[in-house]
């Protein structure tokens, strides 16, 4: 006997409504192969030669877009939080570094590592993590990284006053690992979100790598002085343990073409007929060597071919950078020099907190006014609508860069150096939303390869920018050492203007743009035909319906 197909039987299928999967089967089923998925009349005879074309059916639950709008932004918050738990975990021993220097009987330029190759994991993260989750899905990369993120974090609690080396190994491992929300977040709104629809998904996101690093010394701080410097690991480990559970429960798969070549894996295996991703055709077999290749090298050819990604991600790596600087040396400027308490100088960086909190709803008028012009007749959306944001963003920053700088005369009061710092984060969430915005909509089916090029480049600039604090403070005095970023921030700052200015020329010519662009449209042919057929067969059953009932009694022929 021969193994059935599921498309022998067609015909002889009941026809019921499909039912709208729980929460939990789409969580847990990955390809989800309903009876209308399985029994779908798609093209193809199942052989090798002609195979089966797998492709989405017409409200497919597993099809991102068609998620519910609920489901999208618990989908949101939940990878938003994730981020969080990343870029919190990065600063947080910032708060703890006095115990830790103690402990340990380190220097101030070691102690300052357990920022910085923390940071340098969010490098080397994204080079491996963006392109697997392309290769074995978005879910399976959550899962995995939260686990050695929080089994590594778990690790580094025990660490004795000899394991300094240990310590700062497993402080780069969690970096490394934890990186992966960072890098495959924005791959995730584009999975679930038209870009009409992003701009909010990307805003509640984007805000954390740097809302998140706010955070992490004002917590650690009050922490470290109370319970210990352990303590604050502990912290870390249970954040990621409660971003592992609440992913476990209520992220689904998104990435589509993972999906639908599983999709076509499964039901080969099951009938014994060749089925293939509609995604897949005429297209090479990924292996896990091919992928990590394409993985290492696809993000160095977007940092040298491609200007858009080259220089949204140098823009954004500076910004970064400064702020991780501003991290380093508000501990010499408000404890050694106004000579604040461990536990009060966290409060010194609640003002960028601040401003990035106010950054939000700033964002979300110029989003509302974004949506309003493409909605206009005659008006074509184009990525370089994102980047209004952060031409605004492009001239807080060096203005607030310059008042930090030279209010911070132990003269003057302390508080009129940090609404300076509210300027900044306010400029700090404009410019990194609309860049990371600008990516998406440039980028689309690539968005993860070019975010992992921006994480890149960014966290490099984390890395590096704290180890030269000390001596640039100590060389160059307050005011003109907190002049240096304030200067970098104002030479990048046309760079906006720029890409708005000569954007479209740019993409014009950009070989993974109109690869994307491409692709993108051949995936929205494939919905469009599906739909067609779909309304076809619709129409021709219910002709067959009509032209089937059966003849009530007393009626003539000719009545009939």
């Amino acid at each position: 006997m021969g193994t059935p197909s599921f498309k022998s039987d067609n015909k002889s299928q009941p026809k019921s409504p499909p039912s709208r999967p729980s929460h939990f089967k789409l969580v847990v089923d990955q390809t989800l192969i309903t009876d209308e998925v399985r029994h779908h009349d798609y093209p193809g005879s199942g052989t090798i030669e002609d195979p089966y074309v797998v492709d989405w059916l017409p409200n497919d639950p597993k099809n991102g877009f068609n998620m519910s709008p609920a489901m999208k932004w618990v989908i949101v918050m939940i990878c938003a939080f994730n981020t969080l738990a990343c870029s919190f975990s990065s600063t947080v021993f910032a708060g703890a570094i006095f115990q830790v220097k103690e402990y340990f009987h380190m220097s101030d330029e070691v102690s300052i590592l357990t920022v910085s190759l923390f940071v340098l994991g969010f490098a080397v993260g994204p080079v491996i993590w963006g392109p697997l989750s392309e290769l074995y899905g978005r879910q399976s990369i959550y899962l995995i990284t939260l686990g050695a993120s929080i089994l590594f974090a778990g690790t580094s609690i025990a660490c004795n006053e000899h394991g300094i080396a240990a310590m700062l190994v497993l402080r780069f491992l969690v970096g490394s690992f934890s990186s992966a929300a960072i890098s495959n977040s924005p791959a995730v709104v584009a999975d679930i979100f038209v870009p009409a629809e992003r701009g909010l998904a990307v805003m509640a996101y984007s805000m954390f790598p740097f809302l998140g690093p706010t955070l992490g010394p004002i917590c650690g701080n009050f922490l470290a002085a109370s319970s210990g410097w352990r303590w604050v690991d502990v912290l870390c480990t249970l954040f990621f343990t409660l971003m592992f559970f609440l992913g476990l429960f209520f992220v689904p798969e998104t990435y589509g073409p993972y999906i639908l070549r599983r999709r076509a894996a499964k039901m080969s295996k099951e009938t014994g007929k060749e089925y293939i991703s509609k995604l897949d055709v005429g297209l090479p077999h990924k292996t896990l060597g091919s992928t990590l290749s394409t993985a290492i090298v696809r993000p160095m050819v977007m940092a040298v071919i491609e200007p858009i990604s080259i220089g949204m991600a140098v823009y954004a790596a500076i910004i970064y950078g400064i702020l991780y600087l501003i991290f380093a040396a508000f501990p010499i400027i408000f404890v050694d020099q106004r000579h604040w308490t461990q536990g009060v100088s966290g409060l010194a960086y609640v003002g960028i907190m601040i401003g990035q909190i106010l950054g939000v709803p700033f964002y979300v008028v110029l989003e509302f006014r974004y949506r309003k012009k493409i909605a206009r007749p005659g008006v074509v959306s184009n990525p370089e609508m994102r980047l209004e944001p952060a031409l605004y963003g492009a001239i807080i920053l060096p203005i607030s860069l310059f008042w930090f700088a030279w209010t911070s005369y132990q003269s003057i009061h302390w508080a009129v150096g940090l609404v300076g710092t509210i300027f900044f984060g306010l400029g700090n969430v404009l410019v990194f939303i609309s860049l990371t915005n600008y990516i998406i909509d440039t980028y689309s089916l690539f968005a993860a390869t070019a975010a992992a090029t921006n994480s890149i480049v960014r966290a490099l600039f984390g890395f590096a920018f704290p180890l030269f604090t000390m001596y640039m403070y100590e060389n160059l005095g307050t005011q003109w050492a907190s002049s240096i970023p304030a200067f970098l921030s104002l030479a990048f700052a046309p760079l906006p203007f720029v890409f708005l200015k000569v954007g479209p020329t740019l993409r014009a010519h950009s070989k993974f743009a109109n690869e994307a662009k491409a692709q993108l449209a051949k995936l929205q042919e494939v919905r469009q035909k599906v739909e067609e057929r779909f309304e076809e067969k619709r129409a021709v059953e219910v002709d067959v319906e009509m032209l089937t009932v059966p003849t009530p009694q007393g009626l003539s022929a000719s009545d009939k």
